[in-house]
């Protein structure tokens, strides 16, 4: 009997690894970003509009729109303020962007793997894994988050009148770190992850939904029209989930620190969520939801054609 020839094991392509799915990923999420960060600014600036500090002087902001804010930035402060700490959003999205793609690609490709007889991703499992993703991906990137809003709320304060906080993403990081150490960076990481889950989940259920119907009850075929459609609907539903859960992360991480690391404006995400409700009533938990809505669905869709082109470009297996 000849012997048998060894068995040639095949590596998978660099282009086809997880390390290059998060390289794409990253490149592809700075380029979203930077389209759409002038809302990112806006958005947070709603929210923090009609919130209390412990002098008062926060709250005797005067109250502006989306299109008021965005005008009021570019005069007051300058146009080039709209991208301020879009840095700090590059420095997030190179961990939060990278993990959670790889994370839910591995996740999917290892069920799939489990269960052979199985087709299809059905939408649950694509939801589950969504939010798992999504959830360790903020988590991890929850410290670049805080240090952003901070530096978002700088240009508001100097026109208030009061001394600046921080000075560049640098000396944020060494105030929050001094004054907190390791818990501080993590301050707001509660409202973080839940937002983050609920986005989400939001997005991916409601994309892959839109998408399939537009499908079934059009002859649109599978082209950036369908996906800019679908983009908005899923942006709007994950907008619509995750707005409220923004806005308490957003004054959490926003508000000053005492010697010992509190907060002293809240005491916890609850605390916020109440006294929010309380003095501003339901409506303040929508606070900025037009602009993440807008930004939402060009985001998605700048997002996923970058990452789709890219690896169609480099001969990859597409998403």
């Amino acid at each position: 009997m000849p012997p048998v020839p060894p068995q040639k094991v095949e590596f998978p392509k660099f282009v086809d690894s997880l390390w290059c799915v998060y390289i794409v990923s990253v490149l592809a999420a700075f380029n979203a970003e930077f389209v759409t960060y002038p809302l990112d600014l806006i958005k947070t600036r709603l929210q923090i509009q009609g919130e209390q500090s412990k002098n008062g002087k926060i709250g005797q902001a005067q109250y502006r729109g989306m299109v008021k804010t965005a005008i009021g930035i570019g005069k007051e402060e300058g146009l080039g303020r709209l991208w301020q700490g879009v840095h700090a959003a590059f420095l997030r999205h190179l961990i939060y962007s990278g993990t959670r793609i790889i994370t839910y690609k591995a996740l999917k490709e290892n069920f799939m793997k489990k269960h052979p007889e199985q087709k299809q991703f059905s939408l649950w499992q694509s939801a589950i894994c969504g939010v798992t993703a999504g959830a360790i991906a903020q988590y991890l990137a929850s410290p670049t988050d805080l240090l952003k809003v901070q530096i978002q709320m700088e240009g508001k304060r100097k026109l208030l009148g009061l001394p600046p906080r921080v000075d560049g993403l640098a000396d944020a990081f060494r105030k929050v770190w001094a004054k907190g150490g390791v818990k501080g960076l993590w301050k707001g990481s509660v409202p973080n992850v839940q937002r983050a889950a609920l986005v989400n989940l939001g997005d991916l259920t409601t994309y892959d939904m839109a998408k399939r119907t537009i499908m079934k009850h059009t002859n649109l075929p599978d082209n950036y029209i369908l996906h800019m459609l679908s983009s908005c609907c899923a942006g709007f539903v994950a907008a619509s989930m995750g707005t409220p859960a923004d806005v308490i992360k957003t004054r959490v991480m926003n508000q000053p620190m005492d010697d010992k690391g509190r907060g002293t404006l809240y005491s916890s995400s609850i605390d916020c969520l109440t006294k929010t409700v309380k003095k501003e009533g339901m409506g303040a938990l929508y606070k900025g939801f037009l602009p993440i809505w807008m930004r939402m669905a060009p985001w998605s869709l700048t997002f996923w054609l970058t990452y789709e082109e890219a690896v169609k470009l480099m001969g990859a297996k597409s998403w």
